[in-house]
């Protein structure tokens, strides 16, 4: 079996867009109010940060569910990993998620400034240059014959897309906005050229679009 490039869980708002320009260490989307993208994973009974007992099920857990399922390795950009820009400055952030990264796998950040690999728990992150297939080939050759998970940010996605590389996509919609941003897509009927399409809204308000590869 080939081994997929995935994007899964991808948020973005009714008007496309999934991230702003601003991004700091307080507002890592970039957006105000960015946490309404994601309600509906943080609502499921599956969402690995839930402290709580309790939680949904039916279609929302099922897609918080099988995140990890299948997956070897993960490609994200570096401004997914943190909101630092040019060289790097401070090699004590190690990235958003604290001592255990949800990752658990080997993790390539995409950047043109290099830092060394460093492991959290059972995640290793590995800093590369490179274009999107030079980046691709190094996290398949790691994923072990397993899927490789491209994680975002916008920016990011959209090169592997432009590169024609990206073989399924979830992408969740949310109904609201939040005001100008990164865009994923302006609709996503650009996406019908390559790639069949399914739509499944769920009873949490949001809206579940499905892409695979023609």
């Amino acid at each position: 079996m080939p081994q997929l490039l995935r994007v899964q869980n991808f948020n973005v708002t009714r008007d496309g867009v999934a991230a702003g320009a601003d991004q700091s260490f307080a507002r890592p989307f970039g957006l105000d109010g960015a946490e309404k993208l994601f309600a509906w994973a943080g609502a499921t009974a599956s969402w690995p940060n839930r402290t709580d007992p309790g939680g949904s099920r039916g279609l929302d857990d099922y897609f918080t569910r099988d995140f990890a399922h299948g997956i070897g390795a993960e490609i994200m950009g570096r401004n997914k990993f943190g909101p630092q820009r040019g060289p790097w400055r401070d090699h004590e952030w190690r990235g958003w998620w604290g001592e255990e990264p949800p990752f658990r796998t080997p993790v390539f950040v995409m950047t043109h400034h290099g830092r060394p690999s460093f492991t959290l728990s059972d995640t290793t992150f590995h800093f590369v240059g490179g274009d999107p297939a030079a980046v691709l080939k190094q996290a398949r050759e790691a994923a072990r014959g397993k899927d490789v998970r491209l994680g975002g940010g916008v920016t990011t996605i959209r090169e592997f897309l432009d590169a024609d590389l990206v073989d399924t996509l979830h992408v969740v919609v949310s109904p609201v906005e939040l005001g100008p941003g990164l865009r994923l897509w302006q609709s996503p009927d650009e996406l019908l050229d390559r790639f069949h399409r399914e739509v499944v809204p769920s009873p949490s308000g949001v809206t579940h679009h499905l892409f695979w590869r023609k």
